[in-house]
């Protein structure tokens, strides 16, 4: 039997700057290639932390467990490694980078994860059929990243970068509240999982939201809800209905044994 896409096993993190209190509790999680799993929960639950730790960002510290990708131990990888193994992280708040250009960002990141050293014309002929099934315009492709990028453009940007990069699992962090919500980059952000899935069928996702809208349209195979630091239940498209139903603290009780 091959192994897992992804295997997080026993998972307990704190934050790198405060080491009084664990953020993930033992987590558990099992991804197969092709499989789209949600997590949700509320705020403070440890959604987003889980994101940057499975891409190994320095902000959280790994006190036990370990997390597997394509069968190697990767607890104590680096990001860059672990991107260029085939992992893409999706931000909730992708950072301007001042001077750099979306191509030649995708021209050093494609360079990095597949060894292609294509020329910067060759890449925007390699991009433009992307740009177009993602609705971007041309011009994009010349603007600095992110720099003055709506919310729908940070996220067209990010679908893109998954498009061109082919990642072998994609964590997208949607993690957002009430009004606060983009209407348009839901929609972007459901549109590029369908079409990089299209292209790129054993990708797995991890989608971090609590939105049942995005939810609705990406139809995960796994739900998973998260609360303080531990999944509390799995299931299917159910789970999440019963969240959007009866809300947060039906499955805060859940947490805490009542």
């Amino acid at each position: 039997m091959t192994s897992p896409l992804l295997r997080v096993a026993d998972l307990h993190v704190r934050s790198a700057e405060n080491s009084t209190g664990e953020i993930l509790k033992g987590l558990d999680l099992t991804v197969n290639a092709g499989a789209v799993h949600a997590i949700m929960g509320p705020s403070g639950s440890g959604k987003s932390a889980l994101a940057s730790t499975l891409m190994g960002s320095g902000e959280y510290e790994v006190v036990s467990g370990s997390v597997h990708f394509m069968g190697d131990d990767v607890t104590d990888w680096p990001t860059d490694e672990r991107a260029k193994a085939g992992m893409f992280l999706g931000f909730q708040h992708p950072q301007e980078i001042p001077g750099v250009s979306v191509i030649q960002f995708l021209h050093q990141a494609l360079s990095a994860r597949k060894g292609i050293d294509l020329s910067v014309p060759e890449l925007r002929l390699a991009t433009m059929g992307w740009m177009k099934r993602l609705g971007m315009d041309s011009s994009f492709i010349d603007r600095r990243l992110n720099e003055g990028f709506s919310a729908a453009e940070k996220k067209r940007n990010e679908m893109l970068q998954m498009a061109i990069l082919e990642p072998a699992i994609a964590i997208v962090d949607e993690t957002n509240s009430g009004l606060d919500i983009d209407i348009d980059a839901l929609r972007i952000t459901t549109q590029g999982i369908r079409e990089v899935r299209v292209d790129n069928p054993d990708m797995g996702v991890v989608l971090i939201t609590n939105d049942q809208r995005l939810i609705d349209h990406v139809t995960p195979d796994h739900v998973h809800i998260l609360v303080d630091g531990r999944i509390v239940a799995s299931g299917g498209m159910e789970l999440a209905e019963q969240l959007e139903k009866d809300g947060e603290d039906a499955f805060r009780t859940v947490s805490i044994g009542v």
